[in-house]
């Protein structure tokens, strides 16, 4: 293939999403519906924050991907 790995990547993601995507006010409203249930569990100390650097960390070990510099 001659487009750059990225460009593929893009493109994959695209084609994949485009399968069963829902329509985008759809797709919001879900998103807004599971935001506000995160923030309730926050509230209500049934779920704790996790700062980003430990997620993409554990993200990264998990697939063998050290991070770059």
């Amino acid at each position: 293939m001659k487009l750059a790995i990225e460009d593929r990547a893009r493109l994959a993601e695209k084609l994949i999403l485009s399968l069963d995507a829902p329509p985008e006010e759809e797709n919001l409203r879900l998103w807004v519906a599971e935001a506000e249930r995160r923030l309730r569990e926050l509230r209500a100390g049934k779920a704790k924050e996790i700062p980003a650097r430990g997620v993409l960390r554990r993200a990264r070990a998990a697939i063998g991907v050290e991070k770059a510099s």
